[in-house]
């Protein structure tokens, strides 16, 4: 960083308001950033239990199979085989 730019820097990182302006710009952004990675999960857990059960109603391989290739627990898979099956 050039002294200019810490020149500038200074009286700023002084200033109270503007500190916790830039504090709650920083919050906010990590939030952003949670809640996107959130929904990507779910998104990713949708997709793998969408698989699941159409490897379930294809009634081709076992649960192991299932759970290997959807990468969900065997649990996770006799909970998708009960709730197809009602």
């Amino acid at each position: 960083m050039t002294t200019k730019n810490m020149s500038r820097i200074k009286p700023l990182s002084a200033d109270e308001k503007t500190r916790l302006l830039a504090l709650v710009r920083e919050r906010a952004l990590h939030d952003e950033v949670s809640f996107a990675n959130e929904a990507k999960r779910e998104g990713l857990e949708e997709g793998r239990e969408d698989v699941a059960r159409k490897l379930i109603e294809m009634n081709l391989l076992t649960d192991t199979q299932i759970a290997a290739a959807s990468e969900l627990t065997e649990n996770d898979i006799k909970a998708l085989r009960k709730e197809i099956k009602h």
